[in-house]
């Protein structure tokens, strides 16, 4: 059988993550000491390790088959190339800043500026959809020193925190594109590494379904069954098991994150005891 080739970051918060992902689906490779790939010992994988910017252009290519990025690397790039998911990992946001001290009323302001960005193909589409006229610098690297050195007005980059910003007196006053990670692929894969990629990505949903669930375990009154089942669905419905103490059992299901909290105070406020939470590694269904 041939081997899926998958690139990712070769360094990095956004590296560091996909190798986690990775590892999280039972797909271990041998990594670090400066690899360029590596083969998995357990799925038919091939792990290329690349610059970001140079993601969409392999997979576009063919030279990889798959690919882990970020949607604002991707989207500058302009590759053709299919976007499978996206993965709720490495968030970020690119930004305009200016200057802690100016005055900022609205994105008029930035007519007749120049702005220092690494990404001009993502600010001159929000200056055109805006109607604003400015100077766009384009640079690689330290944005955020742009207005000190006299380069330009504002800069457009990539924020996180806005920790960089603070640092370098500036101001963040427009947010344009918010990104994540995705999951691309080569448009015309074969077969046989189609098959590969549905294997893949059924162990990429079932980590990314665990994730988002918790196991819940708790001891309830019989008269506050019907209660405590309404609010807790499940899969399909929730496992209730009689206990050797009279008139309790023993209810065991799946519960979202999101509702995690409220739910558990109206699961507490309904009878429930010895309520129990646990992590999921894998959730399929």
């Amino acid at each position: 059988m041939g081997k899926l080739k998958l690139a990712i970051q070769k360094k990095g918060r956004l590296s560091e993550k996909s190798i986690e992902l990775i590892n999280e689906c039972d797909i271990s490779f041998p990594s670090g000491n400066g690899r360029l790939t590596s083969k998995a010992y357990d799925f038919p994988i091939e792990i290329l390790f690349l610059r970001d910017d140079d993601i969409p252009g392999y997979i576009e290519d063919g030279v990889a088959d798959i690919g882990i990025v970020g949607e604002n690397v991707l989207v500058e790039s302009a590759k053709k190339v299919d976007v499978i998911t996206q993965l709720g990992f490495s968030r970020c946001r690119l930004s305009i800043a200016i200057p802690r001290g100016e005055t900022y009323r609205s994105v008029k302001d930035l007519d007749g500026k120049s702005i220092a960005t690494s990404y001009p193909r993502l600010l001159s589409k929000y200056l055109e959809e805006n109607h604003i006229q400015a100077q766009i610098h384009e640079i690689s690297g330290s944005v955020e020193i742009a207005p000190n050195i006299g380069l330009a007005d504002a800069i457009c980059d990539i924020v996180s925190t806005g920790s960089t910003l603070l640092s370098n007196g500036l101001k963040e006053v427009e947010e344009i594109f918010n990104s994540q990670a995705v999951l691309i692929s080569y448009p015309h894969l074969s077969n046989e590494k189609r098959e590969i990629l549905d294997k893949l990505m059924f162990r990429l949903t079932s980590v990314r379904k665990a994730k988002k669930t918790k196991y819940i375990l708790l001891n309830a009154p019989n008269e506050s069954l019907d209660k405590i089942i309404s609010l807790l669905p499940g899969i399909n419905s929730p496992t209730v098991q009689s206990l050797a103490k009279e008139g309790w059992s023993s209810v065991h299901s799946v519960i979202n994150e999101h509702d995690f909290w409220e739910k558990i105070e109206q699961i507490k406020a309904a009878g429930a005891e010895g309520i129990l939470i646990m992590p999921i590694e894998k959730l399929i269904y």
